[in-house]
């Protein structure tokens, strides 16, 4: 299928703020191509795009760098030089995929049960009433968001449950140090979305309490648990928690920006570390993504059975379906993420062989860029034709 033909990545599939996390099984992929294509040129391609202010982003084969790249520039109307292509940029909700990851290997390693229930493992959310009935919620279904725990996140959830366009909070506070039960205390008023268990629906609170639970069950923060469990032991030296503010992206990056009620941009490089998290706090860089998606998809983080919890696609789960193809490599998958003032995704293979990890800042809502994301992998991994 050549990329023309590739459905684009459109807004319609991309749920706002923190929502897009999407950890799909496949059919193995094809062989890798001879020759590699230019990542440099899928990210200026994209830079290229209404409403993005820079890209960047790095492919990998067996763990080998293919090529990176950047476009656009750091700041808007070209201001600011070009980004690195090494940058570090927030990865969004792809934090929860390595959170709950974290939380199953504390599974593994008998501190917690799939099957606890929050009630028991944060007695304050019980006793505080912040959570309906949390002694009837489990871990298993906060990690597959089937908790029916509704999203602090959105001021106005879809009919179906997913995020709305636009976020609940304000965007351009950028110092009060919310903490996480703050958050969890935004959703207490809205109606829950289901059972427990009952059926899939999208919610950041779901993992903004699995976060505490995994601070309450070690001891420590959920910074030093991502270290210890998965940044450290991969190798994944550029990656971090942001925890409050006035954390940001360390090193120089691409800045985002989001309209005001004005419809002026503003930059919101400083969005407050407060309001991620578990749901969506981690700054990595593509190679540092590639790395961590690799080794989850070769079943080195995570014995099967435990991998399922988090992989399996329950009946009504309406994320978009992660799988894209392309001329010369079958069966791409997304994870990915966004928030006001950029868009991250990481293209991968099932068998762990190929990675492409990238980020968009953007000068618009992220509901409202639209883009290509079948030719971009094209262009990383599909040979150039000869002229």
């Amino acid at each position: 299928m050549s990329h023309k033909n590739v459905r684009p990545l459109l807004k319609a599939g991309l749920a706002a703020g923190l929502a897009m996390t999407m950890a799909a099984q496949a059919a193995p992929a094809t062989a890798a191509p001879a020759q590699a294509g230019n990542v440099q040129k899928a990210m200026e391609e994209l830079a290229g795009t209404p409403g993005v202010v820079g890209a960047v982003g790095g492919a990998y084969l067996d763990g080998k760098a293919v090529g990176q790249g950047s476009g656009g520039s750091r700041l808007l109307d070209g201001e600011g030089g070009q980004i690195p292509a090494n940058a570090r940029f927030r990865i969004w909700s792809q934090t929860k995929q390595m959170v709950a990851t974290v939380v199953l290997q504390l599974v593994e390693e008998g501190r917690l049960g799939v099957d606890d229930k929050l009630g028991d493992l944060l007695p304050e959310v019980a006793e505080k009433d912040l959570v309906e009935r949390a002694d009837e919620i489990t871990v298993r279904q906060m990690i597959r968001h089937t908790s029916g725990i509704p999203d602090w996140y959105a001021g106005k959830p879809k009919p179906d449950g997913s995020e709305g366009d636009d976020p609940a909070f304000d965007v351009f506070d950028f110092t009060t140090p919310y903490q996480p039960l703050d958050l969890v205390r935004w959703s207490r008023a809205r109606p829950r979305t289901g059972e427990p268990g009952e059926k899939w629906t999208y919610s950041n609170t779901n993992y903004t309490l699995l976060g505490m639970i995994i601070e309450r069950a070690t001891g420590h923060d959920l910074g030093t648990e991502l270290h210890d469990h998965l940044f450290g032991p991969l190798g994944m030296t550029k990656t971090y928690l942001m925890v409050a503010p006035p954390d940001g992206v360390a090193g120089p990056h691409g800045h985002g920006y989001y309209p005001d009620a004005e419809g002026r941009l503003r930059d919101v490089d400083r969005f407050n570390a407060g309001y991620t998290g578990g749901a969506g706090g981690v700054v990595s860089t593509a190679h540092d993504v590639s790395v961590f998606q690799r080794a989850f998809n070769q079943g080195r983080l995570l014995p099967p059975e435990l991998q399922r919890v988090l992989t399996d696609r329950l009946p009504g789960d309406s994320r978009l379906q992660g799988k894209r193809r392309t001329s010369c490599v079958d069966d791409f998958y997304i994870v990915g993420g966004l928030a006001p003032g950029s868009i991250a995704l990481t293209f991968y293979s099932e068998d762990g062989r190929r990675q492409f990890a990238m980020s968009l800042t953007l000068s618009a809502k992220p509901s409202a860029v639209e883009f290509d994301a079948g030719k971009a992998v094209e262009a990383a991994f599909c040979p150039s034709k000869p002229s």
